[in-house]
């Protein structure tokens, strides 16, 4: 261990009073919080590996993962080799996943949380073969933007002349109104389908849906590339601040508290080490804690726009993660309810009620097929019960919900998801593309 990297553990480690109040605060046992700030991991529970490699993209919601590494919470818990590696898009961690750790790729990732689930099932795979992986965590709650250019000025999340009037603009000029998702069937592309869709707009036939790496968005919309993006932060506050564009709504306007990223292993690796596995979740979950907390927010800017993380100013950083939004068209919020959450109101809680909508809107869309045993495949992939063996590994009991389901979801144009009947709502949707 480096002195940099042994400091940062003492640092952590040493906190004992402050720590333990401060977690105890968020629900857990004092005591508990005490152990844990000593630093010590039992032989019974000494993790299987020194370390592991992870994935992100430059992201806000990735930085549980970099303040994890950052803090020294990984080498808390047993895990002092971990390495937490920059990825240049979604389709790189995805090719990366497959290649594991040990071959030169990576073990888990912070990641789309429809990935996982699509890996699993084989349909986004170099291969076409299935890559069964788990969903340890979710990283966040909502906390992205739809962004539009300002040559198509006037979008809100639920105006649909605004919308019709948009892409009969793009026509006029011969072409369709073009918008950039981050990957085919991901969080952002359902997002983007779903608003279209919601204000009479069908995203296969009026309009043209392409995929860019979200660090490539800005500049894309610069080159007139695109007219619209659906992006996590802090691109989308970059837009404003360039003056290119304006953020037509925040997703959690949208779907109020929805899911976003997830912290997701290869099946095979947390299988062969799952205490391991286990000290790797309550680090991260440990960092989202740290993460949720005002007082921190100052130094996790600074620490993730770093070069070799986010390369972002704190001034496109920090705003949003903070609940100021500048709309970039006049529109100013303070103290959003809609900005990202990492761990209040189980934001780290992977529901399964969630995943079971992602699958459910990706046979919508037709990137799994209407056969797909839906239960079975969240089932499979949502490791909820390892989300629980590690909460209270860290003195967070009270943090675990009653229940796997959040239960009934309402999104912005009043169509409710009932995770219990998804036929019923894709029945119910008048646009979609099923195979």
């Amino acid at each position: 261990m480096s002195n940099l990297s042994r400091r940062k553990f003492l640092l952590t480690a040493a906190g004992s009073a402050a720590g333990a109040l401060w977690l105890a605060a968020c629900g857990g046992s004092s005591k508990k919080a005490e152990n844990q700030a000593s630093g010590s991991v039992s032989a019974a529970d000494a993790p299987e590996l020194k370390g592991a490699t992870l994935g992100f993209i430059a992201l806000t919601d990735a930085s549980p993962l970099i303040i994890a590494k950052e803090k020294g919470l990984f080498a808390k818990h047993g895990m002092p080799d971990v390495k937490v590696v920059k990825q240049t898009s979604w389709a790189a961690t995805r090719d990366n996943l497959e290649l594991g750790g040990s071959r030169g790729g990576i073990d888990g990732a912070h990641i789309l949380s429809p990935m996982p689930l699509l890996l699993t099932a084989g349909t986004i795979t170099k291969t076409k073969q299935p890559l069964p992986m788990y969903i340890l965590a979710r990283l966040n709650t909502q906390g992205q933007g739809l962004s539009v250019s300002k040559d198509f000025p006037g979008l809100k999340i639920n105006d649909a002349a605004a919308m019709k009037k948009a892409v009969a603009d793009a026509n006029s000029k011969g072409r369709k109104f073009k918008a950039a998702v981050t990957f085919p069937g991901g969080n952002h592309d359902l997002w983007t389908r779903y608003w279209m869709a919601a204000n009479g707009i069908d995203p296969n036939k009026d309009a043209d849906l392409v995929v860019v790496p979200p660090p490539q968005m800005v500049a894309n919309m610069q080159t007139g590339t695109m007219d619209a993006f659906c992006v996590g932060e802090p691109w989308n506050q970059r837009l404003v601040n360039k003056k290119l564009g304006y953020t037509a709504a925040q997703t959690g306007e949208l779907w109020d508290k929805h899911p976003e990223k997830a912290f997701s292993m290869r099946a095979d690796w947390v299988d062969a080490n799952p205490k391991a596995a286990k000290a790797l979740l309550m680090a991260v979950q440990e960092a989202q804690m740290w993460c949720d907390d005002p007082a921190n927010l100052d130094e996790m800017c600074e620490i993730v726009s770093k070069d070799k993380y986010i390369k972002a100013s704190v001034a496109d950083i920090k705003p949003r993660l903070a609940g100021n939004v500048d709309y970039g068209d006049g529109r100013t919020v303070k103290n959003s309810p809609y900005k990202m959450l990492f761990w209040t109101s189980e934001a780290s809680f992977p529901f399964k009620s969630h995943d079971t909508w992602f699958v459910t809107e990706d046979i919508r869309w037709g990137y799994l097929p209407a056969s797909t045993d839906i239960n079975a495949l969240v089932n499979k992939v949502n490791r909820a019960d390892l989300w629980k063996e590690a909460a209270k590994g860290i003195g967070q009991e009270k943090a675990i919900p009653a229940s796997d389901s959040r239960g009934k979801e309402t999104f912005f144009d009043g169509v409710v998801f009932d995770p219990e009947n998804p036929k019923a709502y894709l029945d119910k949707l008048a646009i979609k593309a099923m195979k």
